[in-house]
């Protein structure tokens, strides 16, 4: 159940045509040893504007990064989402409006090619994992809270995702079920850091034959059965770190899911290269 907050309306057809949330580009990328500061400022100056931001249809995007503090953290051992466990550093997420996702996959797709074409790619990187997901519900601890769509604005102080695989046969529909009932006290208890609980599914490709990427993505959306919690802390995630791990092991006794990834990370610091010497 998305327990989303009102949004004033004078009349229905205006709280129809209110800016919502549909989908996401979340993509965990590390620099090569030796061109942190550089990636840092490539992806910072020019491809967070130029490769996304410009494009129709996205309304927010916010960076992210993993020291290695904050990777030391990760769990399980065994993560395919980021292998190794401690793979990606930076992390940039993105809103995408709800109905207009073709749209803006589709603008997003030709402009990757035209700025590699036009050498405004950054080869010294790599990705660590790099998808597409469409959005599911959200859950929040507040009765008046910062809504989902304004959450990259809002420059939280951490941010953790949760990937997870689901049980075979098991829809997401009832794992959401079952954080409503169990995991939601866990991670947004009246005590809690945890301002915002989204649940994603991962959008599992369909690219035309002969187009692919003009880099590799890491390892991609995985199966079906994948789903992801990401949710906005008011904390630095290494703080809280025991609430996640409690909500993990819930979900793993649940039998419905397991974890597959448990990853936390700090907003970036804007038009600095703070964090690019922590990296490793």
């Amino acid at each position: 159940m998305t327990d989303r907050p009102d949004v004033p309306s004078a009349n229905e057809d205006a709280l129809d045509a209110r800016v919502e949330l549909g989908a996401m580009l979340y993509t965990l990328v590390d620099p090569h040893r030796g061109f942190e500061t550089a990636y840092n400022r490539w992806y910072e100056r020019d491809h967070f504007y130029a490769g996304c931001m410009i494009g129709p249809w996205l309304f927010a995007g916010g960076r992210w990064v993993a020291t290695r503090r904050l990777k030391n953290l990760r769990f399980p051992a065994s993560a395919t989402v980021a292998s190794p466990v401690d793979a990606g550093s930076y992390l940039a997420t993105y809103w995408v409006h709800r109905h207009h996702e073709a749209e803006c996959f589709s603008w997003s797709t030709a402009q990757v090619h035209r700025l590699y074409n036009g050498g405004r790619g950054f080869d010294e990187r790599s990705h660590a994992h790099t998808a597409l997901y469409t959005h599911q519900q959200d859950h929040y601890r507040d009765a008046d809270p910062v809504p989902v769509e304004l959450a990259l604005d809002h420059r939280y102080r951490g941010l953790v995702s949760v990937h997870v695989d689901r049980a075979e046969g098991v829809k997401h529909p009832v794992l959401d079920e079952w954080f409503t009932a169990t995991g939601r006290e866990i991670l947004l208890g009246a005590d809690s850091p945890v301002a915002i609980v989204s649940m994603w599914r991962p959008i599992i490709p369909r690219l035309p034959e002969g187009e692919q990427a003009p880099m590799p993505l890491g390892s991609g959306p995985g199966t079906p059965q994948r789903s992801m919690f990401l949710a906005f802390i008011e904390c630095d995630p290494e703080e809280c770190w025991d609430r996640i791990h409690a909500f993990a092991e819930a979900v793993n006794a649940s039998g419905l899911a397991t974890v597959n990834l448990a990853a936390g990370f700090i907003p970036t610091i804007i038009g600095t290269d703070i964090y690019s010497d922590e990296l490793w």
